[in-house]
């Protein structure tokens, strides 16, 4: 296998995958090394607004950018030279904003709210949770801590 080196003065790397993934933690390794090198950098954190979205959703991908220089450099960068994709929507996501600029054309297949509660089974979960409160509050105003009717 033939190998071409090639030497960057500029290169902007994204490190990509659902949250929780370590991406955040990925990139801050990342951009230490390259900090303790005494190489320019500018980072840009990007994670979503959803607090872990389930794995493989498209709203879930968190990603970090670090942009890296042997000059001096003032921004993180537009588009990436590397990626590191740790999943398929991590890709799908990045690929339409490479291509197309914007993940615009990928919203529609990201799930709505009511799609994501029906997924995670929430609204069962939280009438479980109102029925444990409503019997945790029975037992307190009956006095019946031990679950029995005296």
């Amino acid at each position: 296998m033939n190998r071409k080196e090639e030497v960057l003065h500029d290169v902007v790397i994204k490190f990509a995958g659902d949250s929780g993934d370590g991406m955040q933690l990925t990139g801050s390794q990342f951009t230490n090394n390259t900090a303790l090198m005494g190489i320019d950098l500018a980072t840009f954190p990007d994670f979503p607004a959803e607090i872990r979205a389930p794995q493989g959703t498209l709203p879930g991908v968190s990603g970090y950018q670090l942009r890296f220089s042997s000059d001096q450099i003032y921004t993180p960068g537009d588009e990436c030279d590397v990626l590191v994709a740790m999943n398929a929507a991590a890709l799908k996501v990045y690929h339409a904003i490479r291509s197309e600029g914007t993940q615009r054309n990928v919203v529609d297949l990201m799930q709505t709210r009511a799609e994501l509660y029906q997924h995670l089974g929430y609204h069962a979960y939280e009438q479980k949770l109102d029925q444990l409160f409503e019997a945790k509050q029975t037992q307190q105003l009956t006095g019946d801590t031990d679950g029995h009717h005296h």
